[in-house]
């Protein structure tokens, strides 16, 4: 069976604004509709041709299609762009934990000089100027575009992204036909001792909301810091937030740097944890070994990871 999702690309010309992602109709009635609009406003980047949804989107589950994301004057950006579905009760955001909330996360972006470029305080400035942005906000926060309340209606749509209409679920309430026996046997391999992946990935969202060292760090080649460059310690070099799982299917390419572009070459990374990078700098202690998977194994836990893809996102096709 293969599983194809419906892509729809978004673009952003000009000042134009879109008119076909957005869930309702009409003017915003909320902070979180209102939050959906400016997640889909170019005027929140610098050339006013850049939205959060041009590197975060929707039908690959708020995540990006390629390794590095083009942001204004065609820059990339220097991580893998990260899905922003399931950011709810995150302790930490980015894959290095800069941010702390959500509405902390909202800045980074804009401002970054390889993203969207521009000052929020100037982004402020252009909602104000702009009739329809000036008056959703007093109708909404009963007061004018400010910084605070920017970060407030993003992040408000952002905790709607949650996800938990999958096929993993609905096997979990009950439903054994949900997903295939090949899919049980990866559930099986995932949560035990062999694979160890419920190690990292524990939670309901598959996230330990921890920082590890996967492999991908040796100064030479490879040498984002990832959290040590936050934190200052030595010992956190080459270590990254542990991503959810949750619409992993729909999220690739993989890695904070995008380097693995399927599922099965991220399941061959843990198999065999020293051949991408031979001479890993302070790699985990849960990958000092090769796991030996077979090559049933390995299709077992692709298989179970394909139903932790909401319903939302893609649209299952057997060819």
């Amino acid at each position: 069976m293969a599983f194809v999702a419906v892509i729809v690309c978004y673009s952003f010309i000009g000042n134009k604004r879109p008119k076909s992602p957005l869930s309702f109709t009409g003017k915003p009635a909320n902070k979180v509709q209102l939050g959906e609009m400016l997640f889909f406003e170019s005027q929140l980047s610098a050339t006013r041709q850049l939205s959060c949804a041009s590197c975060h989107i929707p039908e690959h589950g708020f995540a990006d299609t390629v390794a590095f994301s083009k942001g204004i004057n065609g820059r990339l950006g220097k991580r893998n762009a990260p899905s922003c579905t399931n950011l709810s009760g995150r302790p930490y955001l980015f894959y290095d934990g800069r941010a702390a909330t959500i509405e902390e996360q909202v800045k980074f972006p804009i401002e970054d000089a390889n993203e969207m470029g521009i000052p929020i305080g100037e982004v402020v400035k252009r909602l104000n100027k702009d009739r329809e942005y000036a008056s959703l906000f007093k109708a909404i926060f009963n007061e004018p575009p400010t910084e605070e309340n920017l970060k407030a209606a993003i992040a408000a749509f952002e905790r709607t992204l949650e996800t938990s209409h999958t096929p993993f679920d609905r096997y979990m309430n009950d439903d054994s036909t949900a997903i295939s026996a090949s899919a049980i046997r990866g559930r099986e391999l995932f949560m035990g001792t062999k694979a160890k992946c419920f190690d990292c990935h524990f939670s309901p969202d598959f996230t330990g909301d921890e920082f590890r060292n996967i492999g991908l760090y040796d100064g030479v080649q490879f040498t984002d810091e990832g959290r040590a460059a936050i934190s200052k310690d030595k010992n956190d070099l080459g270590k990254f937030k542990v991503p959810g799982l949750r619409n992993v299917a729909v999220t690739r390419p993989y890695m904070h740097n995008g380097m693995f572009k399927t599922l099965r070459e991220v399941i061959d990374h843990y198999d065999d944890p020293f051949k991408a990078v031979p001479h890993p700098i302070n790699i985990d202690t849960l990958l000092q070994n090769p796991l030996h998977l077979t090559e049933m194994e390995k299709q077992d836990l692709e298989n179970f990871l394909l139903t932790l893809t909401d319903d939302r996102f893609i649209k299952k096709v057997a060819n």
